[in-house]
């Protein structure tokens, strides 16, 4: 009697280049990888921020040079690419921060099912991207 044992799942690694375009990560996972790559976009960009902080509270001339910075520009780079990277920490600042909320809560509860890690993941994505559009909206005057 021979019986043929099922076949077990084989488990390989993935080819960056054939692979991964057609990978399809769960809403989860993009969560995940967003946090990293917010926490990095924080970081990395930490002396812009320090310089807006002492532009805005040092005097009322150097605000006035941090709101022609914002309008007009600096010498090597126009007022859109400064309004840019700010929207960048708009971004990164929200969603690094409702990212570990969600995370802080997850660790908290004990008992997460797959499904309500799903749909906090898209709760997650949705609600940073529609702030960071407000935000946006107002930092480049639309209202």
């Amino acid at each position: 009697m021979t019986e043929t044992a099922p076949k077990r799942p084989e488990f390989r690694n993935i080819n960056a280049l054939s692979d991964l375009p057609s990978y399809r990560l769960p809403p989860a996972g993009w969560v995940s990888i967003l946090h990293r790559i917010s926490g990095a976009l924080m970081f990395l960009l930490l002396p812009f921020i320090i310089w807006m902080f002492d532009k805005s509270v040092s005097s009322e001339i150097s605000f006035a040079k941090f709101k022609y910075a914002f309008n007009v520009g600096l010498g090597f780079a126009p007022g859109w690419f400064m309004k840019l990277l700010a929207l960048a920490l708009i971004w990164a600042y929200l969603h690094h921060l409702i990212a570990g909320t969600r995370h802080l809560y997850m660790d908290v509860q004990h008992a997460v099912s797959k499904e309500f890690g799903r749909s906090s993941a898209i709760a997650t994505l949705s609600i940073s991207i529609a702030l960071t559009l407000v935000l946006g909206a107002k930092l480049f005057g639309l209202y």
